[in-house]
C-alpha cells in the first residue's frame, strides 16, 4: 500500500466540485450511516452542494432490499452522493476508511456508541488527523441515563408523547412517517453547518451530537408549555380541544371527505356570506371565536348536515374563491399528480439503482425551499453500492494496483 502521513491530511481534499452556485460547494462529507437519520443529514448537505461520500458494507447498505415501509429510505435519503463499498472488518479495509475520513470537513454517522471509536473512526482519533473536522453523531439519546438504550423512531414517540397525542384516547399511534429520524437528521445538518460557521472564523473543529429521543420532546414541546401555561394536560388529537371553532374533517356528498377550517372572526364572516348561512352570521352565540369554541357541540352537528349535501369539488371551489382554508384528504400516491407540485418543480426524477425496479426512473421529492428562486436540484441519482469505489481510492494516492489489491483482499467492493 502507499504510505499516507497524518501531516498529507492536514487540509480536506476535494475532488470533484459539486454544481455551481450552491452554498455548501468545496464541502466534503463522508457519511457512515443507514436506515433514515444520518442518511437524511447526509442528503440535505448533499442537495446544498456538498460532496457527499456514502461508505457502505461491501454488500451494500442493508436499506437497500428494505420491503414494506423500508423500501423507500434508500432512493429517498441517498440522491446527490458517492457511494464506496469498505469491510471495516478488514484492518485495510480500515485503513482506507480513516484516510478517506481524515480528508472530510463532516463527518456523520448514527451508529451505537462505541461502534466508530471501535474502528478508529471516532471524533477524538480523527480530530488529531484533522482538526478542523466537523463530526456529527445521529443518536436515540443525548449522553445521560438513557443513552446506551437501543432507539427506533416508534420507540421515541411512544416515550416522548407524540404517539399519545397522535392516537384515539388509550391507543397511541405513532406518527406516519419517520418524522424523528428525519427531523433529527435535519439538526444533525442545522450543526453541521453551523460549525461550518464557526469553523470559518476559529479554524477548529468540533463535535456534535443530534438524538432522537430529545428531537422527539422538542416536536411535543407546545404540549408540555400547555400544560405549564393552562395547567390542564393537552389531550390526544382527536380529542383536543380546538382553539378554533370551525377546524375539522367533513364527509360530504357521495362519501367523499374535506378538511375545512374558519380561524378568525373575518373569515367566519366570509365563510357564513358565501354558503348563505345568514341566520349563523346573525346568531349572537357565534359572534367570536371563542364563542363558537364554546358551541362547537351544538353548531358542528348543524353545520355538519348543511354541507353534507355539497361534493368535496364544490366545497374545495367555495373555499378557493374566497380564500378560505380548506384541503382534499389526499393519500402519498395522489401526490406525484398534484398539479401545484408539478408547476412549481417539487418532484424531480431519480434513476432507482436496486430491487426489482433497478434502472427504472421514478419521481422524489426535492428539500421544500427555493434558494435564489429555483429549487435545489437532483444532480445525481442514488449511487450503486460501491460505485465510486474506484474513483475515490485514487483520489487519495492509492494505485491502481493497491486498489486492486484491496479488492482481492475483500477489503473493499465495486472497484
Amino acid at each position: 500500500m502507499t504510505d499516507f502521513a497524518p501531516s498529507d491530511l492536514a487540509q480536506p481534499a476535494h475532488t470533484q466540485p459539486p454544481a455551481a452556485n450552491l452554498p455548501l460547494k468545496g464541502i466534503r462529507v463522508v457519511e457512515f450511516s443507514h436506515m433514515v437519520m444520518g442518511p437524511a443529514c447526509g442528503m440535505v448537505l448533499a442537495d446544498l452542494g456538498a460532496e457527499v461520500i456514502k461508505v457502505e458494507p461491501v454488500t451494500g447498505d442493508l436499506t437497500r432490499n428494505l420491503l414494506g415501509a423500508g423500501a423507500g429510505f434508500f432512493p429517498m435519503f441517498n440522491r446527490n452522493k458517492k457511494s464506496i463499498a469498505i469491510d471495516l472488518r478488514n484492518a485495510e479495509g480500515v485503513q482506507a476508511a480513516i484516510r478517506l475520513a481524515s480528508t472530510a470537513d463532516v463527518v456523520l454517522q448514527n451508529f451505537k456508541p462505541g461502534v466508530m471509536k471501535k474502528y478508529g473512526l471516532d471524533y477524538a482519533s480523527l480530530s488529531r488527523l484533522n482538526p478542523g473536522l466537523i463530526y456529527v453523531n445521529h443518536t436515540g439519546f443525548l449522553p445521560g441515563p438513557y443513552e446506551r438504550r437501543t432507539a427506533l423512531d416508534e420507540v421515541v414517540q411512544m416515550m416522548g408523547g407524540l404517539a399519545y397525542m397522535t392516537g384515539r384516547p388509550g391507543d397511541p399511534l405513532r406518527a406516519g412517517t419517520s418524522v424523528n429520524d428525519i427531523m433529527g437528521g435535519m439538526f444533525g445538518a442545522i450543526g453541521a453547518m453551523a460549525a461550518l460557521m464557526q469553523r470559518a472564523q476559529t479554524g477548529k473543529g468540533q463535535e456534535i451530537d443530534s438524538a432522537l429521543f430529545e428531537n422527539n420532546v422538542f416536536l411535543v414541546g407546545q404540549h408540555m408549555m400547555q400544560y405549564a401555561v393552562t395547567g390542564q394536560p393537552a389531550a390526544p388529537m382527536p380529542e383536543r380541544i380546538s382553539s378554533w371553532g370551525l377546524y375539522d374533517i367533513f364527509s360530504v356528498k357521495d362519501g367523499e371527505q374535506i378538511f375545512l377550517a374558519v380561524v378568525s372572526d373575518p373569515q367566519w364572516r366570509t365563510f357564513c356570506s358565501a354558503m348563505g348561512f345568514e341566520d349563523m352570521l346573525h346568531d349572537p352565540a357565534l359572534q367570536t371565536n371563542n364563542d363558537r369554541v364554546r358551541a362547537r357541540s351544538t353548531m358542528l352537528p348543524e353545520l355538519r348536515q348543511r354541507l353534507a349535501q355539497y361534493s368535496a369539488a364544490e366545497l374545495a371551489k367555495i373555499f378557493e374563491a374566497y380564500q378560505l382554508p380548506y384541503a382534499p384528504i389526499a393519500r402519498p400516491e395522489q401526490l406525484f399528480d398534484d398539479p401545484h407540485l408539478l408547476a412549481t418543480g417539487g418532484l424531480a426524477d431519480v434513476v432507482l439503482s436496486d430491487g426489482e425496479r433497478a434502472g427504472q426512473t421514478a419521481k422524489t421529492t426535492l428539500l421544500p425551499i427555493r434558494m435564489a428562486g429555483q429549487r435545489l436540484p437532483v444532480r445525481s441519482n442514488p449511487p450503486k453500492a460501491g460505485e465510486h469505489t474506484r474513483e475515490l481510492l485514487a483520489s487519495l494516492g492509492y494505485t491502481a494496483e493497491d486498489i486492486a489489491a484491496l479488492a482481492q483482499a475483500g477489503a473493499v467492493a465495486g472497484a
